[in-house]
């Protein structure tokens, strides 16, 4: 086929040159065209996908300006940034489940593992998004916690290869656990080895000295950028790889060098920090608490609430510092020009809103997230306010990438979003028009709520609705 790409390119430097023959030349220009057909799969863009736990948008590009996240912020002014990204749930399992198959499932962290199970009792499954590049051509792999379980595994220690979690997507779903002895360690694990026992032997934050390579994120990355390499020396697949970045999930832990900056830095005051006075999806922050805070509560210590938001700026800039050097392999192998890039957030996360400290509610602070996607060759410093939702992503990476477009999706392409008319500053009408009437839909445990772009509406099982007003200083108070 290169050979016969040659060819073709030959062909039409000839046509430029010899306007007289102009016919014959284009007769032959478009039968090799036929003979050719679609581009190969080797032309095709890659996709590398960046997953990020527990991030809220507390980034310096969302103008949070204490933060310090440069790797992040530059990737943002080299592509779109969504200002309104919802996901689909305010915990890890089931917002990833519909990331990754672009449908809404089950409100609880085993949905990738039911529809495994369906999968394996030969049920009708719609493929995976990476399962939907593989079947394409891609070579696929995962690196870190990019399902549910990092490394998607299940069993006891999450490393049982007779349970996996996205059966049929990867060809590659890889976790090196290094000294946190298997994926459960790892996922929540602290410096130098250190894994959650049971009670509150482990602390909620720590800062230590040493290199990236003391905390979990280390050598999963080490090993994204050693897949990096064999996917880019790959001339005749194109790579669709995945990368789950663990923090800044609980606990939260850090080299000392990302917590350096934080140390005197001057904190905003929490917005809204009161506890709901009506029936909500409140609750009692029990994962923050089921770790060691030496008897302390962030909502009645103000110190104590500054010191757990230090540590999360912390364990931002330690993610941050992970994107830049997933970013920097790119470009140093030349794959930059070729591949398309996304950030994306798996929920929110509240730092003493509402009173909580963690996701699993339904307010703005669980379900908005930070989304980030750059195309190649595409005009970068764009900014889009549509409401958008996590489901939007593999029919967007669909048209991207030239794929077949995957109708069993339920989300809607964002292409033109991220395409801006200079000349408007601003997206396509028709696009946007699109977009106008778009509402974000989101679950939990049963309770279900839609964000529309002046509105929020919660409704529990009991038939009890919360109805907030966006155009409000009030919102969701």
């Amino acid at each position: 086929m290169p050979n016969v790409r040659r060819l073709r390119d030959s062909g039409y430097r000839q046509f430029a040159q010899f306007q007289p023959d102009c016919w014959r030349y284009l007769s032959w220009i478009v039968v090799l065209g036929a003979f050719c057909g679609p581009a190969t799969a080797a032309d095709r863009l890659n996709v590398l996908l960046i997953c990020v736990d527990d991030l809220r948008p507390e980034l310096n590009c969302y103008g949070v300006d204490y933060i310090q996240s440069p790797s992040i912020d530059q990737l943002a002014r080299d592509g779109t940034l969504f200002t309104r990204h919802y996901v689909q749930a305010p915990t890890c399992g089931a917002s990833r489940y519909a990331m990754l198959t672009g449908r809404l499932g089950a409100p609880n962290n085993t949905a990738l593992f039911q529809r495994a199970k369906r999968l394996s009792a030969g049920k009708h499954v719609w493929p995976s998004m990476p399962a939907y590049f593989r079947q394409h051509g891609y070579t696929t792999v995962s690196v870190g916690k990019v399902s549910h379980h990092p490394g998607g595994l299940g069993g006891a220690d999450w490393n049982d290869p007779l349970q996996p979690e996205m059966p049929q997507s990867w060809d590659r779903h890889l976790l090196p656990v290094s000294q946190w002895q298997h994926p459960r360690g790892w996922m929540h694990g602290l410096a130098n080895g250190q894994i959650r026992r049971s009670g509150k032997s482990t602390d909620v934050f720590q800062s230590t000295l040493g290199d990236d390579s003391i905390y979990p994120d280390g050598p999963s990355i080490d090993e994204s950028l050693r897949q990096l390499d064999e996917l880019g020396r790959d001339h005749s697949k194109p790579f669709f790889l995945a990368v789950g970045i663990l923090r800044p999930h609980l606990p939260l832990g850090a080299p000392a060098k990302y917590f350096q900056p934080y140390r005197n830095v001057n904190l905003p005051a929490i917005p809204h920090p009161e506890k709901p006075a009506g029936k909500t999806t409140w609750h009692h922050s029990g994962e923050f608490h089921s770790y060691n805070t030496w008897q302390k509560d962030p909502n009645l210590d103000a110190k104590f609430a500054d010191q757990v938001r230090r540590h999360y700026g912390a364990c931002v800039s330690y993610a941050d510092a992970q994107v830049g050097k997933l970013v920097n392999r790119l470009k140093q192998r030349g794959l930059w020009d070729s591949t398309i890039v996304v950030l994306w957030g798996d929920h929110g996360w509240h730092l003493g809103e509402h009173a909580v400290w963690g996701k699993h509610t339904l307010f703005e602070e669980s379900l908005r997230s930070p989304l980030i996607v750059r195309l190649p060759d595409h005009p970068g410093t764009n900014v889009c306010d549509q409401i958008v939702e996590s489901t939007d992503l593999f029919p967007t990476l669909c048209v991207a990438a030239g794929l077949p477009k995957a109708d069993f999706a339920t989300g809607i392409a964002m292409n033109d979003l991220l395409d801006p008319d200079p000349a408007k500053g601003q997206s396509p009408t028709a696009t946007r028009s699109a977009f106008d009437q778009k509402g974000a839909i989101s679950h939990f445990k049963k309770a279900r709520t839609i964000r529309t772009a002046d509105h929020r509406l919660i409704l529990h099982p009991s038939g009890h609705v919360e109805l907030y007003d966006h155009r409000t200083t009030d919102a969701e108070t």
